[in-house]
């Protein structure tokens, strides 16, 4: 008997006629994502997504597990349509589960595929009984066992135990494609991890401003591609220098105004960066109300400056919230390393908390917001990030 991963969805099997498109992709970034293995065997076939790839199990587990659109993984047995073979198979299954003595399990099975001879009650209660006269110390609960047997009966019968979890969501390159302003900080690499979730492809903009900022600061923010490159394949980076932007700024604007008018001209930047790469939307890490510049009136008079939509996938959440999140998707321990942004060590000692446009536009009478634009997309260092360890 062959071993395989049974890997179920949830959402896009609602996609009906696009059902295709969505699977189709989802294949191609569960083979991406297992590049690095030798026998990678992907199969797709009513709705189930079979993956084999011979040895390293726990790995390929954790990397399935980073793929959005996955709902749960499953490590199966295969066997023909013998009924003989899944008796033998779901013996050996639950005999590999580990320490089973005094636990209670059932069999569950499902039979899409009509032909085979035996009904789903049957396969049940065959297989149920044969494992009860080959093992000590288990017992049948049919409505609230400790072990579940799962038995898939298709052009094959597929037995299982365990189910680890998915990240759900679409699979990413289904949905088009945004660009993040990255700062370094906990909330934007969730915001890009949760756009990500939605099946979204997400490059990111870094603003580096040496020596304000320091060389580490940077480092940071190519780690955070790191870990995000983890559930998307790749992030491309545009890092723009934004020092002579904040000289400018510092000695135009009044200080109240500074990180108004410096969020305003970060999303004229990306906004060109992401028309020429064919983005759709810009994303940002903003949550309403949690730093001076993110309150409603503030949020207002960035957003005039560009036409592309924005979105922010944290707007209504906590820090607490977004703290949890980041934790759980790796990128906290990176966020809170001690090197700041320009977003952070530009902060004026009384912003302007509720601006509305025509006083931020008097303010920024002195700037060429063109000419700074134009200068800032002409010095841009650009890096293509995978996680060449995941």
């Amino acid at each position: 008997m062959d071993k395989v991963f049974l890997i179920s969805y949830s959402e896009i099997g609602l996609k009906g006629g696009n059902r295709s498109f969505f699977e189709n992709t989802l294949i191609r970034n569960i083979k991406k994502t297992l590049r690095k293995f030798p026998d990678v065997s992907v199969e797709r076939t009513h709705g189930r997504i079979y993956v084999s790839v011979g040895t390293n199990t726990n790995e390929a587990i954790e990397r399935l597990s980073k793929v959005f659109g996955i709902a749960y993984i499953s490590p199966a047995f295969v066997t023909g349509l013998d009924l003989v073979q899944a008796k033998s198979a779901s013996l050996k299954l639950i005999k590999e589960y580990g320490d089973y003595t005094d636990k209670t399990f059932k069999v569950e099975t499902r039979r899409p595929n009509k032909s085979f001879p035996y009904i789903s009650p049957e396969v049940s209660r065959e297989v149920g009984a044969y494992i009860l006269s080959n093992t000590d110390g288990l017992e049948v609960d049919v409505k609230n066992p400790e072990i579940l047997i799962n038995i898939e009966i298709r052009e094959k019968i597929y037995i299982y135990i365990n189910k680890t979890p998915g990240l759900r969501g679409l699979p990413v390159g289904t949905s088009g494609k945004a660009l993040l302003l990255l700062s370094g900080g906990i909330d934007s690499p969730v915001a890009g991890w949760m756009t990500m979730r939605r099946g979204v492809e997400v490059s990111a903009i870094y603003y580096h401003s040496f020596p304000f900022t320091s060389d580490r600061a940077k480092q940071k923010v190519i780690d955070l591609c790191k870990v995000l490159s983890e559930y998307s394949g790749s992030v491309k980076l545009f890092i723009v220098n934004f020092t002579d932007i904040l000289k400018v700024l510092n000695k135009d604007i009044p200080s109240k105004y500074l990180t108004i008018s410096m969020r305003r001209l970060m999303m004229k930047i990306a906004e060109q960066i992401a028309i020429q790469e064919g983005a759709l939307s810009l994303i940002t890490g903003e949550s309403i109300g949690q730093v001076a510049s993110q309150t409603l009136e503030g949020i207002s008079v960035s957003d005039v400056v560009t036409k592309l939509p924005i979105i922010r996938p944290l707007i209504a959440l906590d820090k607490e919230e977004i703290m949890d999140i980041a934790h759980n998707i790796g990128t906290y321990n990176i966020s809170t390393r001690p090197y700041e942004d320009c977003c952070t060590v530009f902060v004026p000692k009384h912003p302007k908390t509720r601006p509305n446009i025509d006083e931020v536009e008097t303010a920024e009478i002195k700037l060429d917001h063109d000419e700074l634009v134009k200068n800032a997309l002409s010095d841009i260092e650009i890096m293509n990030i995978s996680n060449d360890n995941f």
